[in-house]
Order: C-alpha cells, then sequence, then structure tokens
C-alpha cells in the first residue's frame, strides 16, 4: 500500500490567527489588508507546495467589547472574491478557497463566483459552506435574530443542492462556437433548474459554462451533530477545531463512518484539522517564541477571550493571581472545564491564562522541524487527520519557517509531496470529478 500523504492548507483569513501576531518582533503588522504583502506569501506557500490557500469570511465586524476589538488586526480584511481573483492571477498550481455564507447570501450568487474563480484559476476554486454563526452578521442583512442552529443547516443542506445544480446547467460540451454554422452552443445540452423548495426558490440556468473541476471543492468547517452529517453527505474537505489526538481520531471514525453508511467513498473526504505551527531551532527556542508571542496579546483584548469561555465576567479577578473557582454557568462546560484544568495543571496566573486563550488556545505543534514532523506524522498514520490546515504565528517569518524548515523534512519521510500531482485542486487532493446529474459524460 502506498504511504499516505499529508494536505496542507494555509489558513490566511486573517493571516495569522493570533491576536498578538501584527505586535510580533519584525511581523507585517498590516499583513491582513495589504496586497503587495498577500502576494509574496501566498507565493512562498506555493513554492512549499500547499495545498490551499483558505480564507474564512467573516460578514460582520468581530463581536466582542470594543476595549478588545481595538486591538484587533482582523477588523479589516479584504473580500474574498475579490483577492483570490488577483491572487489567481500570480500563482499557478496552489488551491484558493473562500467562505460562501449559506445563511446570507443566495444560491445564484455563490454559484456564479465561485464558477468563475474557479475557471479565472484554472480549476483551482474551493467553497467553504458555512452557516454563519455569528449573531451580529444577521443585523447586516436585515434581521433582527439569527437563525436557529438546525434551520441554518437546513437550509444549508438545500443550498447546497442549488448550487451544485446551477454548476451543472451545461454539458462539459454545450459551447461549440462552429463559427460556420454560426452555432454558439448547443441548446440541447443547457439545463433549467427550476428548484421551488422549503427555503430557495431558484430558476436557472446560470449564465457561466461548468467549472472547470466540474464542481469546485467543496470544503466545511464544524463539528456539530448538524455539521458532521452535511459533511458526511457533502463535503469533500473539512476544516475542525485542533484538540488532541485521542479527539481528532474519534471526529475523524465518525465522519468517514457515516460516509460508508451513505455508500460514499471515505478517501474522497480529506479531514484537515487546525494546527497552530511555532518553529524553532531548538524546543526551548520554539517555546520561548510563543511566550514572546502571547505576551503581545493585550490585557483586554485577552480577558474578553478568557470571560467568553468561562461564561463569567473575569474582568474582575486578579491578574497575577491564580485562576479563582469559577461558578456553574450555561456557558459550554467542556471549555469551562479545559481552561480550569489547563490553569491548575501549568499553575497559570489570571494573566497568563488570558494571554494563552486570547492568543490562540487550540492545537498547537511547538518545536523544531523534526518533532512537529513526528507529531504530523502521528496523526496521519494514527488516522486523526489526512493532513493540517496551517496556522502561522506571525508572518513572514512564522510561516518561512514552516516551509523552508518543516516541509523538506515532511518531504524527506516521504509523507509530503515535492511536486504538484495536477493542475487542480482535485487533482491535488485526490478527488474526482463530480458528474454532471443532468447530462452523460
Amino acid at each position: 500500500m502506498a504511504q499516505r500523504q499529508l494536505k496542507l492548507g494555509a489558513f490566511m483569513r486573517p493571516i495569522s490567527i493570533h491576536t498578538g501576531a501584527w505586535r510580533y518582533p519584525g511581523a507585517w503588522p498590516d499583513a491582513n489588508f495589504n496586497f503587495g504583502h498577500i502576494k509574496t506569501l501566498i507565493r512562498k506557500l506555493e513554492a512549499g507546495k500547499f495545498d490551499a490557500f483558505f480564507m474564512a469570511d467573516h460578514l460582520a465586524v468581530l463581536n466582542m467589547p470594543v476595549n478588545a476589538l481595538k486591538r484587533s488586526h482582523t477588523v479589516t480584511s479584504f473580500e474574498p472574491f475579490t483577492l483570490l481573483s488577483a491572487l489567481s492571477a500570480v500563482t499557478e498550481r496552489i488551491g484558493l478557497i473562500a467562505t460562501g455564507s449559506t445563511t446570507f447570501d443566495e444560491p445564484y450568487h455563490v454559484a456564479r463566483r465561485f464558477a468563475s474563480l474557479d475557471h479565472l484559476s484554472g480549476g483551482r476554486a474551493g467553497w467553504n459552506v458555512v452557516t454563519t454563526s455569528n449573531p451580529d452578521a444577521a443585523l447586516n442583512f436585515g434581521l433582527d435574530d439569527h437563525m436557529e442552529h438546525a434551520e441554518r443547516y437546513k437550509r444549508a443542506r438545500e443550498f447546497y443542492d442549488v448550487v451544485t445544480g446551477l454548476w451543472d446547467s451545461f454539458a462539459d460540451d454545450a459551447f461549440v462556437r462552429d463559427v460556420e454554422s454560426g452555432l454558439f452552443f448547443d441548446p440541447t445540452k443547457m439545463h433549467t433548474l427550476d428548484h421551488n423548495g422549503k427555503y430557495l426558490k431558484v430558476r436557472g440556468p446560470l449564465n457561466i459554462a461548468r467549472p472547470v473541476q466540474g464542481w469546485p471543492v467543496i470544503v466545511q468547517a464544524g463539528a456539530s451533530e448538524d455539521g458532521k452529517q452535511l459533511a458526511a453527505e457533502t463535503a469533500e474537505a473539512v476544516f475542525t477545531g485542533g484538540g488532541s489526538l485521542a479527539d481528532g481520531q474519534k471526529l475523524y471514525a465518525d465522519i468517514k463512518g457515516r460516509m460508508e453508511k451513505i455508500d460514499r467513498d471515505p478517501e474522497h473526504l480529506k479531514i484537515l484539522p487546525g494546527a497552530f505551527v511555532v518553529v524553532g531551532d531548538s524546543v526551548d527556542e520554539a517555546k520561548e517564541k510563543r511566550a514572546l508571542l502571547d505576551s503581545r496579546v493585550h490585557y483586554d483584548s485577552a480577558i474578553a477571550s478568557l470571560s467568553v469561555i468561562l461564561g463569567t465576567d473575569a474582568s474582575g479577578f486578579d491578574p497575577d493571581g491564580p485562576l479563582p473557582e469559577i461558578p456553574e454557568t450555561n456557558a459550554s462546560k467542556s471549555g469551562r472545564q479545559r481552561m480550569v484544568d489547563l490553569a491548575a495543571r501549568e499553575k497559570l496566573t489570571v494573566r497568563q491564562l488570558a494571554q494563552r486563550v486570547g492568543g490562540y488556545g487550540g492545537l498547537a505543534f511547538v518545536g523544531t522541524a523534526k518533532t512537529i514532523a513526528d507529531q504530523m506524522e502521528e496523526w496521519l498514520v494514527g488516522r486523526g487527520s489526512d493532513g493540517f490546515n496551517i496556522m502561522f504565528p506571525f508572518v513572514p517569518a512564522g510561516l518561512d519557517d514552516f516551509v523552508d524548515k518543516v516541509v523538506p523534512e515532511l518531504q524527506r519521510r516521504g509523507i509530503f509531496r515535492k511536486e504538484y500531482e495536477g493542475s487542480t485542486l482535485r487533482e491535488n487532493l485526490g478527488l474526482p470529478r463530480p458528474r454532471n446529474r443532468f447530462f452523460e459524460a
């Protein structure tokens, strides 16, 4: 059996998810909103043979207290289709993945934008299907209340059916462009969708040729019961929140098991947990980088994040004292307990705990190229993931460290490509091209 290969995405919106990234020594403070910088970064990722550049879009300014918000580098960022269309012209192989909301957008718009991006990029587009959980987004779209969770997922399932149906509006060979006869396209190879469902009514057909990949790659995030079922039915890549390897293995088996029950090939979906990676020439140096980075998280921002997770206002706690007794609340019990356990295990002060959470509190690989590759290989071989969605601590140096040091180590072990397998995102991820549901090949 051929050795399993890692798939690597780059989580690039924000350019670094860490709250203190823009304040790290030597970092680009304006990287999130500087096209020249972003162009340099994506070219570096392509040189490192990354599968995809991933933009997780937001439809509202993040809902946090203004004293925390004013310190966030995520307040301003590019609209994803505009940016990715521009980046498609300066790259050749790396995938271009953007969020398209099924809650606050219309399927015709989403289908047309992604089909356009797929044609512009030569088959490198991916659609991150999201239901939009930020309640503030509703206020930007004429709504007073956010759609209920289960309803959002029901709408998302119908939305997916409509978008993919619109992508199949034309057969691949519909556009004959016969100059002599004057026939531009064959009307027998055009399908009118005429969808009339519970949430959506869309006539079609789409006014653009079928995408290069058939459909752009379908990407999803989230691990709720509704989310896992939607992923099993529709997704081709899943970006998950990173926990322990045991947690990853459980989620991996769950989603892939659901696929088998509906006769989908589990290899046709890649599970990619988010992984925050800090590289050093020694483990101690990497830890020092992480500590310096965490120290750049302003306390106003950090304590706001900690309060959300604890489900109680932590702003009155002694910053340099231990975490006090935390009462039961309606917040996530697992998240609350994780913070209590972390503070006790590492004897962290409230300030240290807040800075850890306020920076980035998820799965992190902090070490040398070798120790990081060891951990990634363990996840891959142990069926905890098919790869990772890499989050860089700061740019450009943090990204350069990964491409220049970790990627060669992964390649040396034979678990990551040295050259791209093809020209499309589907080819590089090892995914089949979908058949057109209305027309035989």
